[in-house]
């Protein structure tokens, strides 16, 4: 279980397809990585209807000819990992706030690389700490601290 855990990895923006996807590739892009660590085995982590849904709500911008890009795809790794922790006005919150401090590739990798290290730290029994750290990194990394600390009780006592 560790050792999965301390594999946890989201693909960076680089590492994303840079093709567009129909829908059913997106799930099963999101569902690929992120089964290991969200929810219990048995749940779906997202479907077509919630991607559809996240569209009506302005979360995410409409499909260009029924294809996803790759901004669609890191926006709908973000708002899978967040939704386990806050609601969705909560995530458009902090997704537009990060906009807005950086270019959405930089803020998804840096969301990337605090989650995981988060992970990483919270299982290792290290407190994760960051040194010159802003308003909108400190959001962060509590945004990716949440996630975490959640993943730590689930699969060390909870056992999902």
């Amino acid at each position: 279980m560790h050792n999965t855990v301390s594999s946890f990895h989201i693909p960076r923006w680089n590492e994303l397809p840079n093709l567009d996807l129909y829908l059913d590739q997106l799930v099963t892009i999101l569902e690929k990585y992120l089964k290991e660590y969200i929810g219990n085995k048995d749940e779906t982590i997202i479907t077509k209807t919630m991607i559809n849904n996240y569209v009506k709500q302005g979360l995410i911008k409409p499909p260009r000819k029924k294809k996803y890009n790759r901004l669609h795809i890191a926006t709908l790794f973000v708002i899978c990992i967040l939704k386990q922790i806050y609601s969705i006005s909560d995530i458009n919150e902090l997704i537009m706030l990060a906009i807005k401090t950086a270019k959405f590739n930089s803020a998804y990798d840096q969301f990337c690389e605090a989650l995981e290290k988060a992970i990483l730290y919270t299982f290792e029994g290290v407190e994760y700490t960051a040194s010159d750290t802003s308003f909108e990194q400190s959001l962060l990394k509590s945004a990716a601290q949440s996630f975490a600390s959640k993943l730590y009780v689930e699969k060390t006592f909870l056992h999902k």
